[in-house]
């Protein structure tokens, strides 16, 4: 099996997620977040280039792994696929671990939406470029 991998389509998508989770993570939820996930702004502080770092490489599996999986689908599947995944694997799987470690339905709905959406969006990118 061959699988066709547009590598500009999976370096926008995994930068797509650094544009989303700014937007969620700051603005839209920064402090329900910290509540929910117990980090103070001085823990935020530490560790700052490791952690972007790791995201990107993280976000670049992700994308990639994504496109070889979207194929040459287009941009509709690419986002179906995508939202499948942020949903029924990634938000789902979030959720499991939750229950076991008694964390909040506000933390779930953050951290689960925010993979939701950023899927959705690395999948309509990929797609879209990847579209044969």
């Amino acid at each position: 099996m061959t699988v066709e991998i547009n590598w500009w389509g999976v370096l926008l998508a995994a930068l797509s997620a650094f544009v989303i989770g700014g937007l969620w993570y700051s603005l839209l939820f920064a402090r329900p977040w910290q509540r929910a996930a117990g980090v103070t702004d001085e823990q935020l502080k530490r560790g700052v280039v490791r952690a972007f770092a790791g995201t990107f490489l993280l976000s670049f599996v992700m994308a990639a792994t994504l496109a070889a999986f979207i194929g040459p689908n287009g941009a509709a599947f690419g986002a179906a696929a995508g939202a499948a995944a942020g949903v029924a694997w990634v938000a789902a799987a979030f959720g499991v671990t939750y229950l076991f470690e008694r964390r909040s339905l506000t933390l779930f709905a953050i951290n689960g939406g925010y993979n939701a959406v950023t899927f959705t969006v690395m999948g309509t990118i990929v797609g879209v470029l990847q579209a044969g």
